[in-house]
């Protein structure tokens, strides 16, 4: 079994999936910021100044914080806010990945393209069809003259 999970470790995929992992949870960190720090307080003042993540329904009557991390230490509460940050980060991230796969299948069609439209080069003919072509290309020329 060990020797089974060390065969299963060293294949190329099982490395590329974690690389994967590895970027992705960066490049989450890259989209949250980008959310946070420059889309949602555009859309804070496009309507009105607000900021979303501070929206929330208190669902016990204890809880009267204007903070959603006040209202949090009241009691509980109904983060919806906090929800639709998450949700138009997944919705930008998902955007950018598929932006990101079209151009990269762009790019292989156009690198199939250029390899279907390049001029193959030809093997060079074995030693002794050479000999009989330089024969066939001197008779030929003996017969013209």
């Amino acid at each position: 079994m060990l020797n089974e999970f060390k065969a299963f470790i060293a294949r190329g995929n099982v490395m590329d999936l974690a690389v994967g992992v590895i970027i992705g949870g960066a490049f989450g960190g890259i989209v949250k910021s980008l959310v946070d720090d420059i889309i949602m307080p555009v859309v804070g003042a496009v309507f009105g100044g607000f900021d979303f993540s501070n929206y929330f329904l208190p669902l016990s009557s204890a809880v009267n914080a204007p903070t959603l991390a006040a209202a949090r230490a009241q009691g509980a509460v109904f983060a919806y806010g906090s929800f639709l940050t998450v949700l138009i980060n997944f919705l930008i991230l998902a955007w950018i990945i598929f932006l990101m796969v079209k151009a990269v299948n762009y790019l292989r069609l156009q690198v199939e393209r250029q390899e279907k439209t390049a001029p193959e080069e030809l093997p060079a003919p074995p030693a002794d069809v050479q000999l009989l072509t330089e024969i066939r290309d001197l008779l030929a020329s003996r017969s013209a003259v």
